[in-house]
């Protein structure tokens, strides 16, 4: 019975994304003119959707930074920047679960030393670890997810570290994005100065240990 709810859940999440591709959302989504326009005549209702879409594309490895860029120009630096990392946090809440609950065993065969060395580094001081983990600019974030999944790390810490972590780099685009939809120099000048202060921590961060660590387990083969 167990197996039985597993695989139709992966028919399910499958069929759903098959459905998003053979429609063109995900290109819809990344048109920032076409989320703009979809906004302003449908409303509340339409960020539901925006926000759901941006989900599936992130969970599938689409950019997050691409949703920030697309939010910050409908909707306005701030309130892009929350909306793109809800929906990113939400797309990385349905790649770990679908590892955890479906290809556990297969991602542990495939990525059996790589997964060792990640649950390793993660298990303890989950948050901050993960934290570091995302400000760092390298590695996939799909992959990240799929590996946090198929540990038996924390999920809320995972969630938490994750959540924070994006924080800064969808300010930095939905701040450009906003820039750019509304020509204001203001948006474009606070997304610069948000970019030399994440790039600060991002050095700070490659000079520690950690950044090695983590290059060596989540960077793609």
């Amino acid at each position: 019975m167990k197996r039985l709810a597993k695989t139709l859940l992966v028919i399910t999440i499958l069929l759903l994304l098959m459905f998003a591709a053979q429609q063109g959302l995900f290109e819809h989504l990344t048109d920032s003119n076409w989320v703009g326009n979809y906004v302003e005549k449908n409303g509340n209702s339409a960020l539901v959707v925006v926000f759901l879409m941006g989900a599936a594309f992130t969970s599938v490895g689409g950019p997050r930074q691409v949703i920030a860029v697309v939010f910050g120009f409908a909707l306005g630096g701030v309130y892009g920047a929350l909306l793109g990392t809800a929906s990113a946090l939400l797309g990385c809440v349905i790649t770990f679960y679908f590892a955890r609950l479906t290809f556990r065993s297969s991602l542990k065969k495939r990525f059996k030393d790589k997964l060792f060395r990640f649950e390793r580094l993660i298990i303890h001081r989950t948050f901050l670890k993960v934290l570091m983990i995302r400000l760092l600019p390298i590695g996939s974030n799909a992959l990240t997810n799929l590996l946090a999944g198929s540990t038996h790390v924390s999920a809320w810490k995972f969630f938490l570290g994750s959540g924070v972590g994006y924080i800064p780099q969808m300010l930095i685009f939905s701040f450009a994005g906003a820039g750019i939809g509304l020509s204001d120099h203001n948006s474009l000048i606070i997304s610069i100065v948000l970019f030399i202060f994440s790039s600060l921590i991002g050095a700070y961060l490659y000079k520690t240990r950690l950044r090695k660590q983590v290059g060596e387990i989540v960077t793609d083969e």
